[in-house]
């Protein structure tokens, strides 16, 4: 054979049989002792991204260990490698392994409940087919991400089954009353803490506070009914939100209303419900013509997230500064609220945690009767000083020193119950006509969309918590628009702001486990015969009580909420891929922004060693005086000072650009998965649970973009 004969081809080896799947590396001897997972709220690991991908299930336990309750709880069953109820499993025969269906939904619903329901309104199979082989998923598919069914720390379950009263259920009159009471006096501190900033603010009196505190009473329990009846029929409290105070307060503090002579208190107020009414007619618009449900999808958690999260931040100058005037108090309010809330929070008394339900209540009634104590017992009282002399006209030094420990850590009962009437009936139009002006009212319609969006968040999060499923656009938008004439009826009344589903609902629902559309509904009616009457106490005077709470009090109560507020608001992500460089980037850019920005427009033009009419927590809030922006057009540059000095507003921005932008898959993004129409007309539990009473829903079934 020469050497230029091709050499004989080697044949291939092959073919290789398929490999074996790859088994999950033991867990080290530190996370066999803790129980440590890898995995959280069912969210998986996102790098740089990219693909994502789930790992092997995890072998099945017979029992693993209930963190909050310490006890052993008990682990569904597996079949064929999908988990299966513990009921179910026994229910169903050995020798059938063909096919097994879960039921998630009653009988009388005509269908399976939640089934499908994965952690973002997902449609998920539970139905298991024989011999199914689990395998890795390819890098083409798109992997769906299911949360886990069992609960957090502080009872955020990603079902409903946790729930011990869902949306429909009606337990029984007892149940419901105590049930509804409950809710309403573990969310108490939001609804009476903003008239306690906002009327010591515009230069309003006791009378005032109580006057103001008893109205909002009145309008929330209304409110309330009518969007539980009429709007998106979901268990949420309607009241004075947060997202409201900063805006008011940047109203308050306007220029024109620095030198007012009089009664500052009528004639801002007149001006805060003009604006609120044109914003309110705004989001009413919003909703009812259907724009919302194009909105919508705009809207998704790493939005609503960062911007929630912006309003609870948006305040830290207000918190501490006002908290320090009074420290021993202070101190008091805060620390018995945190021990409450989180020391003392597995503590149950009849089934109940009443620790960490009541945490606020609790708190401000210690507080409030320790600083009681202390002011007659004359610790507060100095010789030769008289708290009703304006701090202006006071001539020693000595009282110039205490002064503001006389004003801020003194209880006076006197003045607020003396100055409330016993009776006294909220009425529309009580401060007098409202006062329209459009450069507030355009700030208002801004914060409208702000509302909106929060909103977006609590309808959806409180869906997957008591409802079959998510509601659909129509309802989302029907609800928005109730909310709009919500805010309308509150200007009417004069509340001082907007009313709006407040976000702590959520928290309350997963704690309480109560989730009945009824309990709430009672509550509502409750909370109107309390602004009204109850037997001889009248709400004039529980309105002078609430009015004699101490600003260091009220301040020291609302670091605890903002708080509360920014950690619900970061909570949406765990719907998204919280983990994702994207989203993280998105959000930490977007929280940032939030406080830069507004820091530079709050600073803008203010000297060093200025001496400023308003308290250093108001300073923020004064910016149209001074801002940046300063065209020829006077009205513009208050709007554009105002908006660009609120923190949710930068915020809200920054994230909704990004994220509609920024390429990211559904799962990454947690896109917020809506009912269809269709289908949710055709699931008996979802018409149930979401149409409109006394067949309202027929009259209007032309309005396709309101309703199912």
């Amino acid at each position: 054979m020469s050497k230029s004969d091709p050499k004989p081809a080697r044949p291939r080896p092959g073919p290789w049989p398929p490999l074996p799947e790859e088994a999950p590396m033991p867990p080290s001897s530190w996370a066999k002792k803790t129980g440590f997972r890898p995995k959280f709220s069912g969210e998986t690991n996102a790098c740089d991204s990219g693909q994502i991908s789930l790992p092997p299930p995890r072998p099945p336990r017979g029992s693993e260990p209930d963190l909050e309750a310490g006890r052993v709880r008990s682990q569904p069953a597996a079949t064929n490698g999908v988990t299966v109820p513990a009921a179910v499993a026994k229910a169903a025969p050995s020798g059938d392994k063909e096919q097994t269906v879960v039921k998630r939904r009653k009988e009388s619903d005509g269908g399976p409940k939640n089934a499908g329901n994965g952690p973002n309104g997902q449609a998920v199979a539970v139905a298991v087919e024989p011999n199914s082989q689990p395998r890795r998923p390819a890098r083409s598919e798109e992997v769906v991400d299911v949360l886990p069914n069992n609960g957090d720390d502080d009872g955020f379950m990603s079902r409903p089954s946790h729930i011990k009263y869902e949306l429909r259920d009606t337990p029984g009159l007892v149940p419901i009353g105590l049930y509804g009471f409950q809710h309403y006096l573990s969310i108490l501190g939001s609804i009476i803490l903003i008239p306690l900033v906002i009327v010591p603010a515009m230069g309003g009196t006791y009378e005032d506070t109580a006057n103001v505190v008893s109205t909002v009473l009145f309008v929330s329990g209304v409110t309330t009914l009518l969007q539980t009846s009429f709007g998106s029929r979901l268990p949420l409290i309607q009241g004075p939100s947060f997202v409201y105070l900063a805006p008011a307060l940047a109203i308050i503090n306007s220029p024109e209303f620095q030198g007012l002579n009089g009664n500052n208190f009528k004639h801002i107020m007149k001006e805060l419900q003009g604006a609120v009414i044109i914003g309110s007619a705004f989001q009413a618009l919003l909703g009812y013509t259907g724009l919302m449900s194009l909105f919508l999808r705009l809207i998704n958690p790493v939005v609503v997230s960062p911007t929630i999260a912006a309003v609870g931040l948006s305040f830290y100058s207000y918190g501490f500064p006002l908290f320090g005037t009074c420290l021993e108090i202070g101190a008091v309010q805060i620390l018995s609220v945190i021990i409450f809330s989180l020391y003392l929070r597995k503590i149950s008394v009849f089934g109940h945690r009443v620790f960490l339900i009541y945490a606020v209540p609790l708190g401000l009634a210690i507080t409030w009767a320790t600083a009681f104590l202390l002011t007659e017992a004359g610790v507060y009282n100095y010789k030769g000083c008289d708290i009703n002399v304006p701090a202006s006209n006071i001539i020693s030094d000595h009282c110039r020193k205490h002064v503001s420990r006389m004003k801020h850590c003194r209880v006076d009962t006197s003045h607020a119950l003396n100055a409330s009437p016993w009776f006294r009936f909220p009425y529309p139009l009580q401060w007098g006509t409202p006062v329209f002006h459009w450069k507030m009212a355009i700030v208002m319609c801004v914060v409208s969309i702000i509302s909106s969006v929060d909103s977006v968040g609590s309808y959806h999060a409180s869906s997957l918590l008591v409802a079959s499923r998510p509601p659909t656009p129509g309802v989302v938008s029907r609800g928005i628009g109730l909310e709009g004439l919500s805010s309308v009826l509150a200007g009417l009344w004069g509340t001082g702001t907007g009313s709006t589903s407040l976000t702590e609902n959520v928290h309350t629902i997963a704690v309480t486990k109560m989730g009945s559309r009824r309990a709430v509904e009672l509550g509502a009616c409750a909370l109107i015969v309390l602004s009204l009457v109850v037997n001889t106490l009248h709400a004039g005077k529980v309105g002078g009580f609430l009015a004699s709470i101490p600003q260091v009090m009220v301040a020291a109560l609302l670091c605890f909420m903002w708080a509360m507020l920014a950690a619900l608001g970061l909570s949406n992500l765990r719907y998204s891929e919280a983990g994702s460089s994207r989203n993280i980037i998105i959000v930490g850019l977007s929280l940032f922004f939030s406080l830069s920005i507004p820091a530079y427009f709050q600073q803008y033009g203010i000297a060093p060693n200025s001496n400023l009419s308003v308290p250093s927590y108001f300073q923020p809030y004064i910016v149209a005086s001074h801002g940046p922006v300063r065209s020829k057009y006077g009205g513009m540059n208050y709007v554009l000072n105002t908006l660009f000095s609120l923190h949710m507003v930068i915020a809200f921005l920054v994230a909704v650009i990004l994220d509609n932008t920024v390429p990211g898959s559904r799962q990454e993004r947690g896109v917020y998965v809506w009912s269809e129409r269709e289908v949710a007309k055709r699931e008996p539990a979802v018409a149930k649970d979401y149409e409109l009473p006394f067949r309202i829903g027929r009259v209007f079934r032309w309005v396709k973009w309101v309703g199912l």
